[in-house]
């Protein structure tokens, strides 16, 4: 249509039809003269609308999924991050009931022998000097350890404090090949020397080269001048191995430590001495030996109806 003055009277004319109309309709309320062109209108039209929607509506519905879509990734990482603080906090707690257990048994240990001890952990492990077997603990001057202080746990001897800071503390291993201790065999009471060889064993030579020795017996520590390295009776190891004498005036024997220097944790350095030897007591109870089966022999005897041949 041309843009005349006739066409702009007749969008003039139409326009105020539309707004008279729309009056009439909005006066008329529910009786509105115009609410049976309306309901015609719905019927013709509805049809074409529905399938309007129907083309619309995967379109939107996808839209929807998309804007959705953050919203679900932010809910899924937040839930993995909450599974994964409930997994490190299970972790924890196993870790704290092994420190428990550990802790218990060193106390058991150290009260048996009546030590005074001061619990520490062990924070590094490593060549703190050169390439020794050492580790570091966490407790120093200020919690009243000193040079030369003994150190044990749950199992028996660790070692000894080297080197002391004011939170720090040096220990040198008892598998160290620089470590010497005294030790005490228990029941015999035979003294002798133990030395770390960097393993899993110590070499401790006895004094007496005719000393009876058998695999299996168990050595605690002599003790040692004023209690210092060594405070006595702390469980040492066991005898594995025992080296032929020829002749020599001491005994080599080779020791397996009670205590795993690689799996060190909670350990406690002996800060007041017992008032006495413990000698052996602090050793663990042998376990019981399984007694004997006893068996049963079955002997048949001849069946009272069978006779004897001619």
């Amino acid at each position: 249509m041309r843009d005349t003055r006739e066409s702009r009277l007749l969008l003039v004319l139409l326009v105020a039809i539309a707004f008279a109309l729309i009056t009439v309709d909005i006066r008329g309320g529910e009786q509105s003269p115009l609410d049976g062109a309306r309901q015609a209108a719905a019927s013709a039209f509805g049809p074409v609308e529905s399938g309007v929607a129907r083309i619309v509506d995967p379109v939107g519905n996808a839209v929807g999924a998309v804007r959705d879509a953050g919203e679900r990734h932010t809910r899924i990482s937040r839930l993995e991050h909450e599974n994964a603080a409930l997994k490190a906090k299970l972790g924890s707690s196993d870790r704290n009931r092994s420190r428990a257990a550990q802790l218990d048994k060193m106390l058991k240990t150290a009260g048996q022998g009546q030590y005074g001890i001061k619990g520490a952990q062990v924070i590094a492990i490593g060549a703190a000097q050169g390439f020794s077997w050492t580790v570091t603990i966490d407790a120093g001057t200020r919690d009243g350890i000193a040079r030369d202080m003994t150190v044990l746990n749950g199992d028996g001897l660790v070692g000894r404090v080297t080197t002391v800071g004011a939170n720090t503390a040096t220990v040198l291993l008892a598998n160290d090949p620089d470590f010497t201790v005294g030790t005490r065999m228990e029941k015999t009471n035979e003294i002798g020397f133990g030395n770390g060889q960097g393993g899993r064993s110590l070499r401790v030579e006895l004094l007496n080269g005719r000393a009876p020795i058998k695999r299996g017996d168990r050595l605690v520590t002599f003790g040692s001048s004023a209690d210092k390295p060594f405070v006595p009776g702390v469980p040492v190891g066991q005898v594995v191995k025992v080296e032929p004498s020829n002749g020599d005036l001491t005994r080599t024997l080779q020791v397996r430590p009670y205590v795993a220097f690689s799996q060190l944790d909670i350990v406690g350095v002996v800060v007041l001495p017992p008032r006495e030897d413990p000698r052996d007591t602090v050793l663990p109870p042998k376990p019981a030996k399984p007694k004997p089966t006893p068996t049963v022999t079955v002997t048949a005897t001849p069946s009272a109806s069978a006779s004897p041949r001619s």
